[in-house]
């Protein structure tokens, strides 16, 4: 069985079709165009070219994207490409690609990509953890995704700040129009930003992990303060679902110093006397997305 899955991002979007074992057999991607109906036709170029490519037609397709669907008008919401808010998107692609198409949030088909086969294959309860450009999360259980009866499941980046301090009290305006969501704190731009307003230099995020590692005290205070924040962020995850895996993707999931980091803060403020969850990086990486939004479809 082929499955297809479109990994829906703001900058571009990618096609991937994927064999029972989840091995890739085709891929292929093109810039997001930035308009509905452009981009809506540039998933059915890129999923034609994607079968193609795989030798096969009418294969089931999945997508994953920056937001969810309501359930109460069935149509796009909170998505930060703004433009596909409103839009019944997932039966317009239906009716581009002649087919059923299943869609959920990018951080839910990240969660199912690693549950299902990646670094938390086998674990009964998973949270997946966005830390790229913004803050997202998803919710498997017993390897199915839980994206919840509001479709809201693991939507983590837009609840505030744990345990804030004198400098985290109001601080942030969230693109969402609420204040101090985490987003506006454990993000990749979050932790650019604060380094920037500490120290007055506004570098990339690798050059302060690199800075800190070199011995340089700013960086190093930006990187223990980011930690901090996620690893009481994390807290609440786990007093709250409680998962034998959290499995953390997007550009900070590659700084090495946070896994080690977070496991003494989220015992400070676990509510329990134990602590043995695995926090790990994505073990796909980047592809997780793609995947994930492939295996949106069982095996038949």
């Amino acid at each position: 069985m082929i499955r297809i899955g479109v990994d829906f991002g703001g900058t571009k979007i990618e096609a991937a079709a994927l064999d029972a074992e989840g091995n890739f057999v085709s891929r292929v991607r093109a810039p997001n165009p930035g308009a509905y109906e452009p981009a809506i036709d540039t998933v059915r170029r890129l999923v034609a070219e994607a079968e193609k490519q795989a030798g096969v037609t009418g294969a089931v397709v999945g997508v994953g994207i920056p937001g969810s669907l309501s359930p109460l008008t069935g149509r796009v919401r909170n998505a930060n490409s703004v433009w596909l808010n409103g839009q019944p998107f997932d039966k317009d692609l239906e009716g581009a690609l002649g087919r059923p198409v299943r869609l959920h949030n990018d951080a839910n088909c990240f969660a199912l990509s690693e549950a299902t086969d990646g670094a938390a294959a086998g674990a009964a309860v998973v949270f997946g953890a966005i830390l790229g450009t913004g803050c997202g999360g998803g919710v498997v259980m017993q390897g199915a995704l839980n994206p919840g009866i509001n479709l809201i499941g693991g939507e983590w980046g837009h609840t505030p700040l744990p345990w804030p301090g004198a400098r985290e009290h109001l601080a942030h305006t969230c693109w969402c129009g609420r204040t101090d969501c985490l987003e506006t704190w454990i993000s990749g731009v979050a932790f650019e930003t604060d380094h920037a307003e500490d120290t007055g230099r506004r570098i990339s995020g690798e050059a302060i992990v690199a800075d800190a590692r070199q011995g340089d005290a700013g960086a190093q205070e930006a990187l223990d303060r980011y930690i901090h924040r996620l690893g009481r962020a994390l807290a609440v995850i786990c007093n709250i679902l409680d998962p034998e895996v959290i499995v953390c993707g997007g550009g900070m999931s590659n700084v090495a110093e946070i896994y080690s980091g977070v496991i003494p803060v989220i015992q400070d403020y676990v509510f329990s006397d134990q602590f043995v969850t695995r926090i790990v990086p994505a073990a796909h990486g980047d592809s997780s997305g793609v995947r994930g939004a492939a295996w949106l479809w069982p095996a038949a």
